[in-house]
Order: structure tokens, then sequence, then C-alpha cells
């Protein structure tokens, strides 16, 4: 059976036009680390895992092949929720006009 870890890492690493040396500076991990996951030759602590996730921008439930959904919007709005309640309403709000603009720039260059 093929690592899912290892073709996962590499997909979402290269969805992100990331080089191995430029994900590790990113998780703040070695290089040959990035290399012997995508190779399969090891795996990713907890703590790896995590930084992994966080740096490509994807849930850990993708990297290790709990979930097809590599929908980025799903980790940072899990993120989001998680710190939502300890804004403010005016930070919140702030936020929400942030993301709309984002949002209607993005929509533009498509």
């Amino acid at each position: 059976m093929p690592n899912v870890f290892a073709e996962r890492l590499r997909t979402a690493r290269e969805l992100r036009k990331l080089s191995q040396s430029e994900l590790a500076e990113v998780a703040d991990l070695q290089p040959s680390a990035i290399s012997h996951f995508e190779t399969g030759r090891r795996s990713p602590s907890f703590q790896n895992l995590r930084a992994l996730s966080d740096a490509l921008n994807v849930t850990t439930d993708y990297l290790i092949g709990r979930t097809d959904d590599l929908n980025v919007s799903n980790a940072v709005s899990l993120k989001l929720l998680r710190s939502a309640h300890k804004m403010s309403a005016e930070d919140l709000e702030t936020i929400t006009r942030m993301a709309d603009m984002m949002a209607k720039k993005q929509t533009k260059k498509e």
C-alpha cells in the first residue's frame, strides 16, 4: 500500500508551489525531514504533522488520509472559529469586512 501521508504531503506542497526547502523553513523543520517524509522513509511526530498542516494550510486529517477534502478554507475556518470567542464584537466585524474584501479581490482575479 502506498504511503498516503507521503503522497499527500508532496501534493499539498506542490499545490502551494513550495520547494522542500521552502516548506521546511515555513514549518521550522530540516529540509532533509521533508525529503524523508515525502519518500516514506520516516513518519512525522504529532508536533511535526501539526507544523506541516499549518504551513500548508490543510488539515492533519487530509495529510493522513482520513479525508480527501483538500479544501483549505475548512482548515482556516476551524482556526478562525477557535479564536472567535476571544475577540470583541468590533474585532469580529473587522475580520468579516476584511474577509469580504479579500474574497471580492480573489473573484476579480478569476
